[in-house]
């Protein structure tokens, strides 16, 4: 699949929050949607600590270097700084990398305090658009936060938006124009934007390998920094963060598909922000699936009785459809890929996720990323069978195993179809 295809698919597969009508019900106080807490409201006591010094037009302070680039009515699109109103090292704003164990509050308190400054351009042809863009680009590649002055058209508003693939930012509003200080170029990134006869994918897959964070690397990405001269254009963030992870995953699938397989089952087991995980690793041939189920009165499920369980998975070949449970399945790929590198196996694996009504909104697809990585880090617990493996499954999460089993196209292929060592 070419990375255009991929964007389409991504496209597509976009929906639309659910709106219940519930919140002008409440008004924050009946806990009418079943949550511990009104997401609404985590926003506005965030807000209100930090809109008296938002309540202007210019707007300067250190970004921690951070930029988005919209996707709405794409290739004509909104790109811009994030800005905090304050000096300093902010660099934490904007590196996922760190977030675990953060909860809730603290990441909203922190990601609430980045401006977002809004700029049209079209995405491929953005250098018409001049200084602006150049800046933008600069602010993406810059190593460490960047004193930024933006002066806006009107006073930066804010309103809820609910996404799990980018992780949540303030107020916003349009600009006229933005100037930036002088900083230092991540070496990788700044390598990357000056050969501009190497291609994007090899960009990425070097940046990584020297040891660039990927949240650095999505932002180059994003801003036309990346890929050969002519192809070269803005991707939207939501777009850049999957396409990063997508990148990367394959690139690891290249020698890890190809390892020895591992010699027991595994369960890997986490907690966090109200998920809970268990990470099934199986003595097999590679394939790979995630599974979300989405309890009521969670942020996709807001409406419904039962638990909403989703899923998307492939075997030894890969995909070449978009994964219908979005951007988290590549994420959490990418993440399995890295430990069966570092330690030199293959394995089959099954990701379950259960979302609980704690996690009262979505943070961003960094929230699987780096929680499956830290899951991964822990030891694991080893059985002979995938039958036991399966009953400690059922003895952490509580969705018990038919049930995951129902729902899984791995675990019913590897259940129901005869392997080669079965004869022995």
């Amino acid at each position: 699949m070419s990375g255009s295809e991929f964007f389409d698919k991504m496209a597509e597969a976009n929906q639309a929050p659910v709106k219940s009508g519930l919140c002008s019900i409440c008004k924050g106080s009946r806990r009418l949607c079943g949550k511990d807490r009104c997401p609404l409201m985590v926003k506005f006591y965030s807000q209100q600590k930090t809109m008296p010094l938002m309540n202007i037009k210019d707007l300067a302070g250190c970004s921690p270097p951070a930029v988005f680039v919209g996707r709405y009515g794409y290739p004509k699109v909104d790109i811009g700084p994030l800005l905090p109103p304050e000096f300093g090292d902010t660099s934490i704003m904007d590196k996922p990398e760190y977030w675990v164990g953060k909860s809730i509050d603290e990441i909203v308190d922190m990601r609430f305090r980045l401006v977002r400054g809004k700029y049209r351009i079209d995405a491929t042809n953005f250098k018409a658009a001049g200084r602006i863009v150049d800046n933008v680009q600069e602010l993406a590649l810059t190593e460490r936060p960047l004193e930024v002055e933006a002066n806006f058209r009107q006073k930066p508003r804010g309103r809820v938006v609910l996404d799990d693939e980018v992780q949540p930012f303030g107020p916003s509003a349009r600009m006229d124009g933005m100037t930036i200080g002088n900083g230092r170029f991540e070496r990788n990134l700044e390598k990357n934007f000056y050969d501009t006869d190497l291609n994007a994918t090899l960009g990425v897959v070097n940046a990584y390998e020297n040891g660039t964070l990927i949240s650095e690397i999505q932002k180059a990405f994003s801003v036309g920094t990346m890929g050969v001269e002519k192809r070269r254009r803005f991707v939207p963030t939501r777009w850049s963060i999957t396409a990063v992870d997508d990148i990367i995953g394959k690139n690891l699938l290249k020698t890890t598909k190809y390892n020895p397989t591992i010699d027991e089952f595994r369960i890997y087991q986490w907690e966090q922000l109200d998920n809970r995980w268990c990470i099934l690793m199986m003595p097999c041939t590679w394939r790979y699936e995630l599974i979300e189920a989405w309890y009521p009165n969670t942020t996709w499920n807001p409406l419904g009785k039962d638990i909403d369980i989703i899923s998307s998975h492939e075997l030894f070949e890969g995909r070449s459809e978009y994964a219908e449970i979005g951007g988290c399945y590549y994420a959490a790929r990418m993440a399995v890929n890295e430990l069966l590198l570092e330690q030199r196996r293959t394995a089959g694996v099954v990701i379950m996720r259960e979302a609980h009504p704690g996690y009262i909104m979505p943070v961003g697809v960094w929230n699987v990323r780096e929680n499956v990585r830290a899951a991964l880090t822990t030891k694991p617990f080893k059985f002979e069978t995938l039958d036991r493996a399966l009953a400690h499954v059922d003895g952490v999460m509580d969705i018990k195993k038919d049930t995951w089993i129902r729902n899984s196209g791995i675990l019913r292929d590897y259940l129901t179809q005869r392997r080669i060592e079965d004869y022995y």
